[in-house]
C-alpha cells in the first residue's frame, strides 16, 4: 500500500527543493528497476502537490507552479512534508501559512507523520507541533525559531531530528537536508536497501557533519540598543585584544556585571561567548581564502595557545579547522 503524502506549496516555497522531492519520492521502486531491467515495484509513496486553494501561484523565484490538488481533498495523507519557506526570519511566519499550519495540526492529529525541511520548521512550530521536543531548522531560522516558540528545544548543529512518540514529527536542518530527510523517510518505509540505491542514483550523500560548518556564526537576533550596538561594532575590530570584554564594558560605562548582563539579554549570547563567535568566524573566512599556518590563523585571530583556538573551532564549527579549510578550498578554481 502506497504512503499518501503531501508536499506543501506556497508561494514562499523554493522550485528545487519542492521538487526534488517529488522526484525523488516518485522514483522508489522506479528508477533502479528500469536502469537494471527489473519489473517495476508498486509505488512506495503516492505523492501529491498541494496547496489551501489548489490554483496556480507564481513561487518565489518566479516559476509558475501547477498544483495537484486542494490540502483537503481526500485522500488524507499519511505523511506530510513542507518543503523549504523564504521569508524574513525577523518578520515571523507569514499571515497566509497559518492556515496551512492549521491544517498540518489537524493532520498530525489524524495519525499523519509530519515533516519539514529548513525553515519549514517554523510553520511545524506554529502548529504546536514541535512543542516540548527537540527540532531543527536552518541556521538562519534557529533564534527566530527559539525565539518565537520557546518550548521547543532548538538543535541547530544537527541535519535531522526526529521527535515526539512514534517519531511522528520530523525536521531537517537547511535546504539541502532534504536529501537527508528523503532518504530517512525512504529508509523507514521502503528499507534501507531503497534507500542506498535512491542515494546511488541521485549521488546523495548524508550530511554526517551536521550543519555548523555551513552555518554564519554571526547571524543573530535584531535589536534597537545602541550602547550594545556599539558594543558590537567596536567588538568587531578589536576582537583581537586581550580582554576584549572588559574593554568593552569600560567603554559601555558600565560595570562588567551589568554590561554582561544587558549584552546577553539583548543578544541572547554572553560577551565572552560573542567574542569567541566574531573570532572563529574571521578564523573561518581566513581558512577559506588563503594557505595560512593554522597556528598562525590562530594568534590573528586573539588566541594565545592554538589549542584554545582547535578546540574552540571544532565545538563551533563541528569539525577540525583542517578540515573545514580542505571542504571549502575544494570549491576553489583549479589552475594549471
Amino acid at each position: 500500500m502506497s504512503i499518501k503524502t503531501t508536499v506543501i506549496g506556497s508561494r514562499h516555497a523554493g522550485t528545487s527543493v519542492l521538487f526534488s522531492i517529488l522526484d525523488v519520492l516518485a522514483s522508489v521502486g522506479r528508477d533502479w528497476e528500469m536502469l537494471h531491467g527489473l519489473p517495476m515495484q508498486v509505488p512506495t509513496f503516492n505523492v501529491s502537490l498541494r496547496t489551501p486553494d489548489g490554483a496556480p501561484y507564481w513561487d518565489v523565484n518566479g516559476r509558475k507552479i501547477t498544483p495537484d490538488a486542494v490540502l483537503t481533498e481526500a485522500p488524507a495523507p499519511d505523511l506530510v512534508i513542507v518543503p523549504d519557506l523564504h521569508f524574513d526570519p525577523n518578520a515571523g511566519l507569514p499571515e497566509d501559512l497559518k492556515p496551512v499550519a492549521d491544517w498540518s495540526r489537524a493532520a498530525h492529529e489524524r495519525g499523519a507523520i509530519v515533516t519539514s525541511v529548513c525553515s519549514g520548521a517554523v510553520l511545524l512550530g506554529a502548529a504546536g507541533l514541535l512543542d516540548g521536543k527537540e527540532a531543527t531548522t536552518h541556521w538562519g531560522f534557529a533564534d527566530m525559531l527559539g525565539r518565537e516558540f520557546p518550548e521547543v528545544k532548538v538543535c541547530r548543529e544537527r541535519i535531522l531530528v526526529p521527535a515526539g512518540d512514534g517519531h511522528r514529527v520530523v525536521t531537517a536542518g537547511g535546504a539541502s537536508a532534504w536529501a537527508d530527510l528523503m532518504l530517512y523517510l525512504i529508509t523507514r518505509f521502503a528499507g534501507v536497501d531503497e534507500a542506498r540505491r535512491i542515494a546511488k542514483i541521485y549521488l546523495l550523500d548524508p550530511h554526517l557533519d551536521g550543519q555548523m560548518s555551513y552555518a554564519s556564526l554571526t547571524s543573530g537576533r535584531q535589536h534597537d540598543d545602541h550602547l550594545i550596538s556599539e558594543a558590537q561594532v567596536w567588538a568587531a575590530q578589536h576582537y583581537d585584544m586581550p580582554s576584549p570584554v572588559a574593554a568593552m564594558a569600560e567603554l559601555s560605562g558600565m560595570t562588567e556585571r551589568g554590561f554582561h548582563r544587558r549584552f546577553k539579554k539583548v543578544t541572547g549570547q554572553a560577551p565572552g561567548d560573542y567574542i569567541q563567535t566574531l573570532r572563529i568566524e574571521e578564523a573561518k573566512q581566513i581558512l577559506e581564502t588563503t594557505t595560512s599556518p593554522i597556528d598562525e590563523i590562530a594568534a590573528d585571530v586573539g588566541y594565545s595557545e592554538p589549542s584554545s583556538f582547535r578546540s574552540a573551532f571544532r565545538k563551533r564549527v563541528g569539525i577540525s579547522a583542517s578540515a573545514y579549510r580542505k571542504k571549502w578550498q575544494a570549491l576553489l578554481p583549479v589552475t594549471q
